[in-house]
């Protein structure tokens, strides 16, 4: 990396109190690639080589098993991935793709071991990077069983539009195939959830989503903290 690079990337959350020491060992070593978009950055099944941490650009983590394939999360700038994986020196359990061009950092994963064990600041930055994780699992396992295909998406509509500032208009981040495929449906049921949303104020035209009656859609959602992440 070039000296500028580097240190816009000692900023990082992930470094914050890290000895310097350990941060130059880190990245002297690392890569910081651009990639385009649809291509692959990890494959499951392979080793753990990097632990990957994204500067900016949209990431997905997808699996696949036969001729099924499912999108786990898409997750964005300052997540990092696959940190369990790196730590434990195993394969990868999901892969990954860029749905944006997307700057990423990749740091050797023999070097994120040798810190964790020696830097009590690193170990605590990625156990938190860690606990995050194993609760937006947790959190999307109840959505799923919890919940139809039309209250996934109603609160999916809810969340993102907080997230995209409560203005009640939005455009979707990806096209509607990931989107199915993040919800657990097929695209055909997504088509029809969109349809039965009318009646609640929601209107979808292409990428374009507005929300003329937010009381109706957030009295189908029914949003529960504990699973859509108001608790922390």
């Amino acid at each position: 990396m070039r000296h500028d690079e580097i240190e816009e990337m000692r900023t990082l959350p992930l470094f914050v109190g890290v000895a310097s020491t350990h941060v130059e060992s880190m990245l002297r070593a690392s890569f910081l690639q651009r990639f385009p978009a649809h291509v692959e950055l990890a494959r499951e099944g392979d080793p753990a080589d990097f632990l990957h941490v994204i500067i900016d650009g949209q990431i997905e983590m997808y699996s696949a098993y036969r001729d099924r394939e499912t999108t786990i999360s898409v997750i964005g700038p300052g997540h990092s991935f696959i940190v369990a994986a790196v730590i434990l020196d195993r394969v990868y359990l999901k892969s990954a793709r860029a749905l944006l061009p997307s700057r990423v950092l990749l740091i050797p994963a023999e070097a994120v071991r040798r810190s964790f064990g020696e830097d009590a600041a690193f170990s605590r930055a990625l156990a938190l990077e860690l606990a995050g994780a194993y609760r937006s699992v947790v959190r999307e396992l109840k959505n799923q069983k919890l919940r139809s295909s039309l209250e996934r998406l109603a609160n999916w509509v809810l969340t993102h539009d907080g997230e995209s500032g409560g203005t009640g208009r939005f455009e979707l981040p990806f096209d509607k195939k990931v989107l199915a495929s993040r919800l657990g449906m097929a695209p055909e049921v997504l088509s029809r959830s969109i349809a039965a949303l009318i009646p609640y104020g929601v209107k979808v035209s292409g990428r374009a989503v507005e929300i003329s009656d937010m009381g109706a859609l957030t009295g189908l959602a029914h949003p529960s903290p504990t699973i859509d992440g108001t608790v922390s």
